[in-house]
């Protein structure tokens, strides 16, 4: 399965934050810490690329805390990135982040006519609406655990010179590796008619099984030892069963199973897991290369071969080569 989802009002979320961009002075990018890199659609990155940011590592609550760490010191390495974690309940986020703005633009919010302002931003259902009603202290953006809850820009006001603005949540437009998609949807920020939650349910029972939050699971549905020889498929069945996902005739409801166990993992009930590292990242990208480059035919990879030169190579005329091609 390779997930895409991009509704037709993100195009208009796109231009809208283009446009928008231009008079904010930080902008403020929510991704999910079990997922960053996922959540951190090239879409926003390509707009924002020149402002002044502040990472949020949202629902860092329900994420390896280990992880947390690395992914926090591997954004702070960015240029002109501050990267802190999220958390809903923590009651001191809200001065923080207002601190960590201000501090970034003391030439702004200094009066009426000089306003703070600051864009909220990331993939949808990542948590934007939710940061807003903190910051504004009141409930000023709908929230909702579905995606794409918010269609439009708002602004809202967090003083007379502090002003925010709350985006739409924008999607990859085209997502490249099939474990982004995954992580996305597991982390619930794609629509439900983008995905087959049974083959999303064996992916996160294989992902869990083959990694160290092997034992929390096990532990969730009282697995026994002869359970884990079991492959994802039948493994599935076995949980269906244990938790009577059963139906007339003793058919097994796959789809009510799966909803249960993607559930779970949304809720934290088998551990604080984290989806991806930066390693991964990387193997997902030499991997995307490696296929990308067999998926060729021969005349495309002729095509492409004539136009792989070097600097070097660029800089002056070479003497004709009879058997260029065959490089």
């Amino acid at each position: 399965m390779h997930i895409q989802w991009f509704p037709g009002h993100m195009n208009r979320a796109k231009r809208a934050v283009a446009e928008l961009v231009e008079d904010i002075d930080i902008v403020i990018e929510l991704l999910d810490a079990r997922a960053p890199l996922s959540s951190c659609n090239p879409l926003i990155q390509n707009i924002i690329k020149f402002k002044r940011k502040i990472r949020i590592l949202n629902k860092s609550d329900l994420s390896d805390p280990e992880l947390n760490k690395i992914w926090l010191e591997y954004f702070t390495k960015q240029e002109n990135t501050t990267a802190i974690l999220g958390d809903k309940d923590n009651k001191k986020q809200r001065e923080r982040i207002i601190k960590i703005c201000q501090d970034l633009a003391p030439a702004r919010g200094t009066s009426f006519e000089k306003p703070l302002r600051v864009m909220i931003t990331g993939i949808p259902n990542v948590g934007k609406s939710t940061l807003i009603n903190q910051l504004t202290g009141k409930k000023s953006a709908k929230t909702g655990d579905v995606p794409a809850v918010t269609k439009a820009n708002q602004r809202l006001y967090i003083n007379d010179t502090f002003i925010i603005y709350d985006t739409p949540g924008m999607m990859w437009q085209k997502i490249r590796y099939p474990q982004i998609g995954y992580n996305l949807a597991l982390c619930n920020s794609i629509g439900r008619n983008a995905l087959d939650e049974e083959l999303l349910a064996l992916y996160l029972i294989e992902f869990v099984l083959a990694s160290e939050y092997r034992d929390n699971f096990v532990t969730r549905y009282k697995l026994k030892p002869e359970h884990l020889t079991q492959n994802p498929d039948n493994l599935l069945n076995t949980l269906a069963n244990k938790r009577g996902c059963i139906m007339t005739g003793g058919v097994i409801d796959r789809q009510k199973i799966s909803e249960i166990v993607i559930q779970d993992f949304r809720d934290g009930k088998f551990g604080k897991i984290s989806l991806e590292t930066p390693d991964m990242w990387q193997e997902w990208i030499t991997s995307a290369i490696a296929d990308e480059e067999q998926s060729l035919d021969e005349d495309e990879k002729l095509v492409r071969s004539e136009y792989e030169y070097n600097e070097e190579e660029q800089k002056a005329p070479k003497p004709y080569n009879p058997n260029w091609k065959k490089k």
